[in-house]
């Protein structure tokens, strides 16, 4: 599989995990900021929450990382969570924005 065959194996993995509060997944929701695919598969997430004080903080970036591992192919997963810059509902795709009536 290619980097960009497996990063496309990624962004559905992220598209099955939501926030619990929002019923849009957390890619559509925009807080994933960054994917990288490192050699022999090694995939970086960069991303973010709501808000620093999200209860789900625990929960969501675990569940990315376990999305992800269960990828055929995928040897490692590191999944870093950063508030800079902050969440805004700028970032949401517009299919999240007609989702949750922004739109």
């Amino acid at each position: 599989m290619t980097d960009e065959e497996l990063k496309e194996q990624v962004v559905l993995a992220l598209k099955g995990v939501y926030d619990p509060e929002i019923p849009v997944d957390v890619y559509e929701l925009g807080l994933i900021y960054d994917i990288k695919i490192f050699p022999v598969n090694n995939v970086y997430i960069l991303m973010t929450l709501t808000s620093p004080s999200c209860p789900s903080a625990g929960s969501i970036p675990a569940e990315i990382e376990e999305k992800v591992r269960a990828i055929d192919g995928v040897s490692d997963v590191s999944v870093e969570l950063t508030f800079d810059p902050p969440y805004s509902t700028e970032l949401m795709s517009e299919v999240a924005k007609l989702e949750l009536g922004f739109m």
